[in-house]
């Protein structure tokens, strides 16, 4: 789910050609952990998201296309 939500919003060009789907999505929770380590977003807030939406690969690409945003990627 990470994986593909990390390739549906532009962000897997990102990462070498050669990483395997698992790496991609750790690389995907790590962005999500980042944003909210910097207080970019709150846990509630993400909660929220992944709640409120009925598809998880959606649901993860929405918090992607946040970080991507508030981090300028």
């Amino acid at each position: 789910m990470l994986a593909a939500a990390l390739k549906g919003v532009g962000l897997r060009e990102l990462l070498p050609s050669r990483v395997d789907r698992h790496k991609q999505a750790d690389a995907a929770e790590a962005l999500i952990v980042y944003v909210w380590l910097r207080g970019l977003t709150t846990i509630t807030e993400s909660v929220e998201e992944l709640i409120r939406s009925n598809d998880a690969v959606e649901a993860f690409g929405f918090l992607l296309s946040e970080a991507k945003e508030k981090l300028s990627l």
